[in-house]
């Protein structure tokens, strides 16, 4: 079992930002002079996570060339190259399952794509849900233009529901337990492809999902025009 305490998924083809992403991978696209990768990276400095697994795929050579082994604030960088290994992304769950020999028995997840500056990945959340029980804590979002209906519902006592009136919207950063990948082997050798919204639905259904609501700026970077907002 791996060590680090982070994973920042970086994967992706990023289709509807084309043409920015035909030359550039997504996490590398720059919001106010910072690539959005970076913007987690540091935050995950200043919480003295200095472990974090990075996977690629499309364009993923440009980001081990941007950051090579680390940064200077001193995370240390681990890629999973899924483009490399199997010519392509394995989804949410199959790159999680690539990664876990690199993990440690709790994580945080958070996707390169999204810009959330203010975010920060306290020790201390870390750390409680590490004590409790649960396979998955999710950070949630108010529903934005682009999801009007949200992901998931939220419980009075904090857990995560399938189903529900009122939904809020996935920010995409979460709190893992490797058991949540339980069903992949270790590894993913063979490469599977697999989303990770199922695993999530399946464990909700059985209580062992936990949310809150995160009130700070948040954008999932998805088209140019999003990307173009967040720089004018």
């Amino acid at each position: 079992m791996g060590t680090a305490q982070a994973m920042i998924l970086a994967a992706g083809r990023g289709e509807r930002m084309r043409p920015l992403t035909d030359t550039t991978p997504k996490p590398l696209l720059p919001v106010r002079g910072k690539p959005l990768l970076e913007y987690h990276l540091d935050a995950f400095a200043r919480a003295g996570f200095r472990e974090v697994v990075v996977n690629t795929a499309w364009l993923g050579e440009q980001i081990e060339q941007r950051y090579g082994p680390g940064t200077a604030q001193g995370v240390r960088i681990a890629y999973s190259h899924e483009g490399r290994d199997f010519g392509g992304a394995l989804e949410t769950a199959g790159g999680i399952a690539r990664a876990l020999p690199l993990l440690a028995e709790v994580f945080w997840l958070v996707a390169g794509d999204v810009f959330m500056p203010q975010f920060e990945f306290t020790r201390a959340a870390y750390e409680r849900f590490a004590a409790g029980g649960r396979l998955a804590h999710l950070f949630l979002v108010p529903n934005p233009p682009h999801n009007p209906k949200g992901d998931f519902g939220l419980a009075p006592g904090g857990l995560a529901l399938n189903q529900a009136e009122v939904r809020y919207t996935y920010s995409t950063t979460a709190l893992l337990r490797r058991e949540l990948l339980a069903a992949l082997p270790s590894g993913n050798p063979q490469g599977r492809k697999l989303a990770l919204a199922p695993l999530l639905r399946a464990a909700m259904d059985r209580g062992e999902v936990s949310a809150e609501l995160y009130p700070g700026p948040w954008v999932d970077v998805g088209t140019p025009e999003r990307l173009a907002q967040l720089n004018a």
